[in-house]
């Protein structure tokens, strides 16, 4: 009698694709999508360590208003352009939250349409922080105010900055995700790739970040 081979479980071939197993392929994408929500987590601890650093001096140098340096003449920052600082920073974050729930219901054409939006209000914004930088009505080292104030305006540009490129880069892959499905007989619509849903989430998540920043500190500057 011919002896009948014993089949073992662990001896089995996952199939091979040229990019691996499928285990080791769900495996990495597991990875990458941890790898993107904890970056993003790690973004916004690292402009929060640097915002309360800056709160830090706010208030430091307020409560001890060294020789009555803090803020002679009760000086400031042109409030109109200020205001509008803030205001398109809330505008864009609006819009981006907006971009996402329209994104949440697969309306894709208008999660890219809103994202657009959210990255031209930011951007504004940039805009118009810079050319404040240029007009203001004092200079670096006139007070404890006006070194704050220029420490942040700086900080806020790359804030603001961080958050329009990020979204600017999501609309753009989003765009490529839908041409490459139309182009594969799709609609160009369905399913996005996980991936991408936690990198949006991620997105999310700074933008609310940005927009509280951004109003604590026109209040410090502005209101106080």
């Amino acid at each position: 009698m011919a002896d009948v081979p014993i089949e073992r479980p662990w001896s089995r071939q996952a199939p091979q694709t040229p990019f691996g197993t499928a285990e080791e392929i769900a495996y990495e994408n597991r990875s990458a999508e941890t790898a993107v929500y904890i970056g993003g987590k790690v973004l916004i601890a690292i402009y929060a360590f640097l915002f309360a650093a800056l709160a830090f001096a706010y208030f430091y140098l307020r409560s001890s208003n060294s020789e009555d340096l803090w803020r002679p003449g009760h000086m400031t920052a042109p409030t109109p352009a200020g205001a509008a600082i803030m205001a398109f920073t809330v505008a864009g974050g609006v819009s981006f939250w907006f971009a996402v729930s329209r994104f949440r219901r697969s309306l894709f054409g208008d999660w890219e349409v809103a994202g657009w939006v959210a990255m031209t209000l930011t951007l504004t914004a940039v805009a118009i922080q810079c050319w404040q930088l240029a007009s203001l009505p004092f200079y670096p080292g006139r007070s404890g105010y006006a070194s704050v104030f220029i420490a942040w305006a700086g900080m806020n540009i790359f804030l603001l900055f961080s958050a329009a490129f990020w979204t600017e880069t999501l609309v753009a892959r989003s765009l490529r995700l839908r041409r490459a499905r139309a182009e594969e007989g799709g609609d160009g619509g369905g399913l996005t790739p996980p991936l991408f849903r936690v990198n949006v989430g991620a997105a999310a998540s700074f933008w609310v970040f940005v927009v509280v920043v951004s109003l604590l500190f026109w209040v410090f500057f502005y209101q106080l």
